[in-house]
């Protein structure tokens, strides 16, 4: 396939992998001096960072299937090939991967235990979602999607909490299994197209070319659907997240719920809806009550929880629920908002998750019951809790609330029924967020003690991350742009 574009025919895509890989690497290497292993850990994710921010700025209007596309020879014989492509849709998640990716690092600066180990698996994680986000053969795409399990697993079992083996068991097995499934459908998938056609290839491209009886189409839609259901995570299949997200380092938090849970929606977008398009036709109504669900229910979990890490990750899935009932509305503005509140999703509870353990580091405690006055003991870590906070719960000209309301929108046009039950659940936000801010930050202090305000690390975790906050809120046009071809092209193509 030839791609015209405006960069130099230089492999940009490539090096958002191989940079953080090379950055692992040297971690491993310099192990017995961790102050080395931090800043060569915060050199290479600020490297890819402005990797990212480069083609963002380069192809931020463009309005093409493809902005880059790679295409390799790999394991010839088998039809496998090294196929990496970016559209608007994968530049939007590339940007928000390499940013959080130097927020994550900057807040397991003070990691004291393996420190070496950590960053690696820190970077090894980046570059496992940058390739899921990136490829465009199913086997290089199954390949990064294990390669993002492993270190997520250590990172739990190793540096997290008190019942961190069980909650690292748990999210194995469950990932586990749905890519079992995924990776039966995708050899069958590859036997049926190099049956009818005579060349065997795992490329997403030539797939879309492959014709299927309905039986076939829905058993291979379903192993798919195993997957990234599991990993989006919709209920009832969503239990191991907050487990998970409980006990993992804070890094391991921020890096969990801001960019793994995106991926199984990412899968849909790129992977299940574009090669089985009946299948999905017939799924979307099923996706819809799914989403529903998911949104009452992991709301109401939400405000009855007194740890406030559980609290954000059921507050996780309330907000992705709403954000597949965007794309199961099928319709543009539905799709747009659907991307766009992924990606504040990941800024806004990003910056809740940094601000939980910020508090939790100088007060010993996730505990609403335990903590209180916050405000004014930590003005500033104070005002940027609630600006997180609000952000979350939809306030109109913050993050969240532009995503949501084109959801809603979106979805108002072609399913009324839908956008009304779902924006009762949206009011439900508001209770839990609301109990959050009053336990966390009003009323009196469960027992006198000094707690520092934001330091300067803090401040540049923190600062871009508020500023992400009012700007997407106030202006999204520049980060709905990049999606409006590649929503088109996907509309238009995945189903008849």
């Amino acid at each position: 396939m030839t791609v015209l574009t405006s960069l130099p025919q230089f492999p940009w895509l490539s090096l958002l992998i191989v940079l953080p890989l090379v950055g692992a690497l040297l971690c491993l290497m310099h192990s017995k001096r961790p102050a080395d292993c931090r800043a060569l850990s915060l050199a290479t994710s600020l490297a890819v960072f402005g990797v990212a921010l480069y083609l963002f700025i380069c192809h931020g209007q463009g309005e093409g299937r493809w902005l880059l596309y790679e295409d390799v020879s790999w394991i010839e014989r088998f039809g496998a090939r090294y196929v990496l492509a970016m559209d608007g849709i994968a530049l939007l998640m590339v940007l928000l991967t390499s940013f959080m990716q130097v927020s994550a690092v900057l807040l397991a600066w003070r990691v004291e235990r393996h420190v070496s180990s950590f960053f690696a698996l820190l970077l090894l994680l980046e570059a496992g979602l940058m390739g899921i986000f990136l490829a465009y053969d199913l086997v290089l795409f199954y390949l990064f999607w294990e390669v993002a399990l492993i270190p997520m697993f250590f990172l739990i079992s190793v540096w997290g909490g008190a019942n961190r083996r069980q909650a690292a068991l748990k999210f194995f097995l469950y990932t586990l299994v749905g890519s079992f499934f995924m990776l039966i459908a995708i050899i069958a998938l590859y036997q049926i197209h190099g049956a009818q056609s005579g060349v065997y290839s795992f490329v997403i491209g030539d797939l879309l070319q492959t014709q299927l009886t309905a039986a076939q189409e829905g058993w291979l839609f379903a192993g798919f659907m195993a997957a990234f259901i599991v990993k989006s995570p919709l209920v009832p299949f969503h239990t191991w997240l907050t487990d998970a997200l409980t006990e993992s380092p804070a890094a391991g938090s921020l890096d969990l719920t801001g960019l793994l849970l995106k991926t199984g929606i990412y899968g849909l977008i790129r992977v299940a809806f574009p090669l089985f398009p009946n299948a999905t036709e017939n799924f979307l109504p099923i996706l819809a009550i799914l989403a529903l669900i998911g949104l009452f229910h992991a709301a109401w979990s939400a405000y009855h929880q007194d740890d406030i890490k559980r609290l954000l990750a059921y507050s996780s899935i309330s907000h992705l629920g709403l954000v597949v009932l965007g794309l199961a509305a099928w319709q543009f503005t539905a799709w747009e908002g659907s991307i766009l509140l992924m990606v504040s999703h990941g800024i806004t509870t990003g910056g809740l998750f940094v601000l939980v353990a910020l508090i939790q580091e100088r007060t010993g405690t996730r505990s609403m019951k335990e903590l209180g006055g916050l405000w004014g003991q930590a003005p500033c870590l104070g005002f940027l809790f609630l600006l997180f906070s609000l952000a979350s719960l939809g306030l109109p000209g913050l993050a969240n609330f532009s995503g949501e309301i084109l959801v809603l929108l979106g979805t108002f046009q072609q399913h009324p029924l839908w956008a009304v039950i779902a924006l009762l659940g949206v009011v439900f936000a508001a209770a839990y967020i609301l109990r959050l801010v009053q336990g966390v930050l009003w009323g009196p202090a469960y027992k006198e003690r000094s707690v520092p305000d934001l330091t300067l690390r803090e401040w540049i975790i923190l600062l871009p991350m508020a500023i992400l906050v009012v700007w997407m809120g106030v202006y999204p046009e520049p980060f709905l742009a990049p999606m409006h071809g590649a929503v088109e092209t996907l509309l238009a193509g995945g189903l008849p």
